[in-house]
């Protein structure tokens, strides 16, 4: 039987993506404040957080941005239905 799957990979990255922006906002941190405590480039915090520029993340930078944020990994990947 062959299965079809409907959610690919860009669907995860969406929600990882506005996850992200939503938290850094939370803790009220510019994208600079992000870069400093993660060691990561604004631009590329920048461009994690731009649909348009599909920029992809591995687990290990998400992570470090987990623990700058202060939350658990998992949280990137539930989808906000508000």
């Amino acid at each position: 039987m062959d299965k079809k799957y409907t959610i690919d990979d860009e669907y995860y990255y969406s929600i990882i993506r506005d996850n992200i922006r939503k938290y850094r906002k939370l803790k009220n941190l510019t994208q600079q404040n992000l870069a400093d405590m993660t060691d990561i480039s604004r631009e590329y915090i920048c461009d994690i957080e731009n649909k348009h520029r599909n920029k992809h993340i591995t687990i290990s930078l998400l992570g470090r941005i987990a623990e700058a944020l202060e939350i658990d990994i998992s949280v990137f990947f539930k989808k906000d239905n508000n």
